[in-house]
């Protein structure tokens, strides 16, 4: 299976998974991938996801090279059950990667904010191929990843809720 690159990698990022639903079986599996791209001492803090049982989350945050990001979301998209997302940030903007088992990754460039950067030839495309006003905003959506965000956005609301159950003890 070929990596998603971006050419040499050479600037020092920082980057930031989450994997908001795991299989137990892929667990170690995952924490072995994890470990040969970004070193032996890396490893997931592995917690139960409540939303759907038997699976787990954990969270991971590095600094390295440029491209790892890109190199970490080729090395889950193999596995069918993951939920995840991979954001690489430079001094200039940074990546976004994010994947559910339906509907497979989305790739997107993001600005300094971390909002994602549509350019000019994917609006061109978008515009090329489309008909009407309604096939526009479906083409923009796409490129958006607005069907990935509301497919992880449960996963997201959920961690926020543990975080503000912690601050309030």
């Amino acid at each position: 299976m070929q990596r998603l690159t971006r050419g040499s990698a050479t600037l020092v990022v920082r980057g930031h998974l989450r994997i908001h639903s795991a299989p137990s079986a892929l667990r170690r599996h995952i924490d072995w991938a994890l470990a040969d791209l970004l070193g032996a001492g890396v490893r997931c803090e592995w917690r139960p996801q409540p939303l759907k049982a038997g699976t787990y989350t954990c969270t991971l945050s590095w600094r390295d090279r440029e491209g790892v990001a890109a190199a970490i979301a080729s090395a889950l998209r193999g596995w069918h059950y993951l939920y995840f997302e991979v954001q690489e940030d430079t001094n200039n903007g940074g990546e976004l990667f994010r994947a559910t088992p339906e509907l497979g990754i989305h790739h997107a460039l993001t600005d300094l904010s971390g909002a994602i950067i549509l350019n000019e030839n994917q609006i061109k495309a978008v515009l090329k191929d489309s008909f009407d006003e309604e096939s526009i905003r479906a083409g923009i959506s796409i490129l958006m990843g607005s069907d990935w965000e509301s497919e992880l956005e449960g996963f997201r609301a959920l961690n926020h809720q543990e975080i503000s159950q912690l601050r309030a003890i």
